[in-house]
């Protein structure tokens, strides 16, 4: 009895045994989540951090610098982001005061400020120009921006009646005593440099060489046009291409070993990029539902709406994004010019849908390590413009462009 007991008891504990295996094997084949495999993957320098500053546009504008570097074949360098900061902050106060405030002026800025820099500055490599002479490890540049701000205001606000020879220097002078004094010339690898010969010959870098596309149908296509948002303080202008267009010299960038400028709204329930480390435009499928229904979810905050039909928990059904919901979006505020960002790749998910492989400036604070993965939906609707070299662009699209 005892024995049958003990042979009872054992095989009870193998059964336990196994179908805990079993389980902790089919818990672990369960796939959750988004799992990304490269597809094409760009050369890119290390992520950094912009931390507690509005500068994203020259975090990812030097990022794609340095990645021209690399491919043009040449070593990369650690770019200076604050060398282009110090020069746009200073022209952009000269035209605020010149344009008697109406202007927008803080800290945001755009791709073309970068190759505005490059073009008549130059640039110069990290080491040499840090621009952190605040006490600071990393940008915290609130204080700097308000005190520049309430200079430029006071210049136009003064009861004179006409400017004194003292301004622009006073400007200038609390730019220096924040990032410190820009260089004129400096020392490199043990030569001589100004920034203009050092982004020639040093970089190879040409500021003629890129170019800004976008895709809305409030200006005709195939012309260049001055984007409408706040922060393009330069007026420059875009090229634009329709949607489509724009979609096929994105995967002729990537294909052809080009990096872009990507740069976007990012106030979508969507962008997760921390969370869930992607960028997606979940789909409400109004086809299912009835007017009653409809009525309900127009009332729905986007943080129910969300909950309801779209985890994002892994992949799922997005909208399907067209040329005309693009510039409703861009026409109603939905779509704002938020943040710059630099595409290096694409990857797909485990169903195979493709997407673009973002390197972003908050430091390492996802489990990407600073990247994230954006859905080509998400990029159809929310692009603002994108930065490409003129090469990157197919043949047929860039002789209607006119380049």
């Amino acid at each position: 009895m005892k024995n049958i007991l003990s042979v009872a008891l054992l095989a009870l504990g193998l059964l336990s045994a196994n179908g805990a295996f079993a389980g902790q094997k089919k818990k672990k084949d369960k796939v959750e989540g988004y799992v990304f495999t490269p597809v094409k993957e760009l050369q890119a320098t290390s992520v950094k951090d912009q931390n507690r500053s509005g500068t994203c546009w020259a975090f990812s504008g030097e990022s794609f610098l340095e990645s021209e570097m690399i491919r043009m074949g040449k070593d990369p360098v650690d770019l200076s982001e604050m060398f282009v900061v110090y020069h746009t902050y200073a022209d952009k106060s000269r035209k605020f005061v010149r344009m008697h405030g109406y202007l927008n002026y803080g800290a945001g800025g755009a791709f073309h400020d970068v190759s505005y820099v490059l073009g008549k500055y130059g640039v110069v490599p990290e080491s040499v120009y840090s621009g952190m002479n605040y006490g600071e490890e990393k940008p915290v540049q609130g204080e700097m921006d308000a005190m520049l701000k309430a200079q430029v205001e006071s210049v136009i606000k003064n009861k004179n009646r006409k400017l004194s020879t003292a301004w622009d220097k006073a400007v200038v002078s609390t730019i220096d005593s924040y990032l410190g004094k820009a260089p004129e010339k400096f020392e490199y690898e043990g030569k001589e440099y100004t920034p203009q010969s050092f982004a020639k010959d040093y970089c190879g870098l040409n500021a003629d060489d890129y170019v800004e596309i976008t895709s809305y149908t409030h200006h005709p296509f195939y012309s260049s046009f001055i984007l409408e948002v706040p922060d393009n303080w330069m007026w420059s202008k875009v090229y634009n291409v329709p949607l489509t267009e724009l979609n096929q010299i994105m995967d002729n960038a990537i294909d052809n070993g080009f990096t872009v400028g990507w740069a976007a709204d990012v106030s979508e329930k969507g962008f997760a990029t921390k969370s869930k480390g992607v960028a997606v435009v979940p789909d409400a499928n109004f086809k299912e539902m009835n007017d009653a229904e409809i009525s309900k979810w127009e009332k729905m905050t986007s943080k129910e709406k969300n909950s309801k039909l779209y985890s994002m928990n892994k992949p799922g059904p997005e909208k399907v994004i067209t040329q005309e919901n693009r510039q409703l979006a861009f026409d109603n505020y939905q779509t704002t010019d938020d943040h710059g960002m630099h595409i290096i790749g694409t990857a797909k998910d485990q169903n195979g849908k493709i997407y673009y492989k973002v390197k972003n400036s908050w430091g390492a604070y996802n489990k990407y390590d600073g990247y994230f993965y954006c859905s080509k939906a998400f990029f159809d609707y929310k692009t603002m413009c994108i930065m490409v070299h003129k090469d990157a662009i197919p043949a047929d699209i860039r002789k209607k462009m006119g380049l």
